[in-house]
């Protein structure tokens, strides 16, 4: 079993930056891959960026690529998200989620996750 806690959103006016991050805590973190997704009001939930095990390979959502930036530390059992450039389609409760041995954008994929951190964008 993995526990996942996300930490660091808030309100951000449009074109600010924000860095979430993620702990974790339980049994072979370090096995799995990490992803990040986030849901809106209204919407489904959606992929946002994921990086594999050893943190060599990362992936992006084309919405957010060149802007956000996923980073592992496995020494401390956290995952970051450094939200740039951000705007106001970027508001939704961010996810953390692990579980899966690659890293993939299917939400279906991941077996535990967090409980969300709200990042509100304003224009």
């Amino acid at each position: 079993q993995v526990q996942l806690v996300e930490s660091g959103g808030g309100l951000v006016q449009a074109g600010g930056s924000l860095r979430l991050s993620c702990a974790a805590s339980g049994r072979t973190f370090t096995s799995y891959a990490m992803g990040w997704f986030r849901q809106a009001p209204g919407k489904e939930r959606e992929f946002v960026a994921a990086i594999s095990w050893g943190g060599r390979n990362t992936y992006y959502a084309d919405s957010v690529k060149g802007r956000f930036t996923i980073s592992r530390d496995n020494a401390n059992n956290t995952v970051d998200l450094q939200m740039n450039s951000l705007k106001p389609e970027d508001t939704a409760a961010y996810y953390c989620a692990t579980g899966s041995v690659v890293p993939v954008n299917r939400a279906s994929e991941y077996k535990y996750w967090g409980q969300g951190t709200q990042v509100t964008v304003s224009s």
